[in-house]
């Protein structure tokens, strides 16, 4: 499976570099267990970001940022198989839920819940 990680990046951090970088280590800590049950995770930043540079961002929600962030996430959602929802409030991360659920994918909320890809 395609699996979409899903948590806070901005939320809670009040733009501040050094806690959204947190943020992003956070969603990232739960990709190699995913790689390691069989399948391949995805975070919306890790498309999003270079992308935003590219485009000329030269803040956290400037107009380039708005462009790309959330349309990115939400493009990733109509390739994946499965989200799974990490801890933390993230308005994003919820609207990924509900455009999953909406596509009747899969939501897992413990990285324990995802099953092993069969061989």
């Amino acid at each position: 499976m395609l699996i979409l990680i899903a948590g806070p990046y901005r939320s809670g951090t009040n733009d501040d570099p050094q806690l959204i970088q947190q943020n992003l280590q956070h969603l990232e800590s739960v990709a190699l267990p995913i790689f390691r049950k069989g399948h391949i995770p995805i975070i919306g930043e890790w498309v999003a970001l270079p992308l935003i540079h590219l485009a000329g961002s030269t803040r956290i929600g400037d107009d380039a940022w708005q462009e790309i962030q959330y349309p990115v996430a939400h493009g990733l959602l109509e390739k994946c198989d499965a989200v799974l929802r990490i801890e933390g409030a993230s308005k994003g991360a919820d609207q990924d839920v509900k455009i999953a659920q909406e596509r009747g994918l899969p939501i897992y909320y413990n990285i324990e819940d995802i099953p092993y890809a069969k061989s």
